[in-house]
């Protein structure tokens, strides 16, 4: 039998995008684990998860009180038990077969492999604002960080199950726990293998939930970047 791969789906008012998530990893994604936390979605997002659980093999876990998709995917990493352990964005569907070579990629000695919008083969097509940001912004973390990770925003990843004994995830924030766990795990000498992927052009930028208006967008911005320091000073 195949590896048991655990995939990780953080949500909130995702009811536009999350029964398609849901068949496209049942699809392409053998002997799945599927864990979704629910920050208390109230747009219909549970009750699609419901219908499409009737055989109860996804564990959803819904939180009333707390809410963050660093503390989500925290929970959602406790609750694993596969072999290898992922994570995607709800709304980036069409990235999920690159899951298959990723596992693959993960049989040899890489420890973990993410995809990457900055080496070859990789374009970011999404508004000229956030791309050019990301662009810059991930310039920044590689000049900063000193790490062979050029793409340290894009969150798509799959791992071997040991990089958590050897990791600690820090559970609050947004986006930019994603930042620290790759210089951690970087620091740790674990092997990182990125490769390719396309990102699709945005929906309405002004239905982001992490950047819903442009004053939210260079607020989290600066809070990355704090991120950045505070990740440098906790590891000397």
């Amino acid at each position: 039998m195949s590896a048991k791969i655990s995939i990780i789906l953080c949500t909130y008012n995702e009811a536009n995008y999350i029964k398609n998530t849901i068949l496209e990893l049942k699809k392409n994604v053998p002997n799945l684990e599927l864990l979704i936390i629910d920050d208390n979605s109230t747009d219909g997002t549970i009750e699609i998860i419901n219908q499409l659980n009737e055989d109860k093999k996804i564990k959803l876990i819904l939180r009333k009180k707390s809410r963050g998709l660093a503390s989500a995917f925290l929970r959602g990493l406790i609750e694993t038990s596969g072999d290898y352990i992922g994570w995607l964005d709800t709304n980036m569907s069409e990235l999920i077969p690159n899951f298959k070579v990723m596992e693959e990629l993960l049989r040899s000695e890489n420890d973990i492999v993410h995809l990457s919008r900055y080496i070859e083969g990789g374009i970011d097509k999404r508004n000229i604002l956030r791309s050019l940001s990301s662009k810059y912004f991930n310039t920044c973390c590689r000049l900063i960080l000193r790490g062979p990770v050029t793409d340290y925003t894009s969150g798509i990843f799959l791992m071997k199950r040991k990089v958590i004994d050897e990791v600690t995830f820090l559970g609050y924030g947004h986006g930019d726990f994603y930042i620290e766990f790759m210089y951690n795990a970087h620091k740790k000498g674990l092997k990182i293998k990125e490769i390719p992927f396309i990102q699709k052009k945005d929906d309405d930028f002004g239905l982001s939930k992490s950047a819903p208006n442009l004053v939210k967008f260079f607020y989290l911005g600066i809070k990355y970047f704090i991120r950045i320091f505070t990740t440098i000073l906790r590891n000397n």
